[in-house]
């Protein structure tokens, strides 16, 4: 399960560190791809598999499954780690999620996600002051 927020910067060459404890559990390759809310999702394999099989369940006959689909798999590359613990992030993502300096990583239980510091901490205060009413709304869930 991956837990927590940590706060890096992109290099020069696209690289941001992958946080030790992520990396241990994402193992030697992975997938990141486009997310949703403007921020980049990796996925270690196992879970990647089952989101495919899910999306290639839609209908095909529905124009949003296909769209869906359609910006899921393209905008996905497999990546790994290098010895230093950096992942290259491909000008395609970083230009849809808005990265260009400063980056969060954060653990959402099967996956993460990659956002551009401005854009999670708007995201971050407008769902804490929300919190409880999102509790309520979701509970029984």
């Amino acid at each position: 399960m991956f837990l927590g927020e940590y706060q890096h910067s992109i290099d020069d060459k696209g690289r941001i560190i992958m946080p030790a404890r992520f990396r241990e559990q994402l193992g030697a390759n992975f997938i990141i791809t486009r997310g949703l809310d403007g921020c980049l999702f990796v996925y270690p394999p196992e879970e990647w598999e089952k989101l495919s099989q899910e999306v290639q369940s839609l209908p095909l006959a529905k124009k949003d499954a296909r769209a869906f689909s359609r910006m899921l798999f393209s905008g996905a590359v497999e990546a790994e780690c290098d010895k230093q613990g950096r992942v290259s992030i491909p000008v395609n993502l970083r230009e849809y999620a808005g990265i260009q300096r400063d980056v969060v990583s954060i653990g959402v239980s099967s996956r993460i996600e990659i956002w551009a510091s401005e854009s999670w901490s708007q995201v971050n205060a407008d769902a804490a002051d929300k919190f409880e009413e999102l509790a309520e709304k979701l509970e029984g869930i």
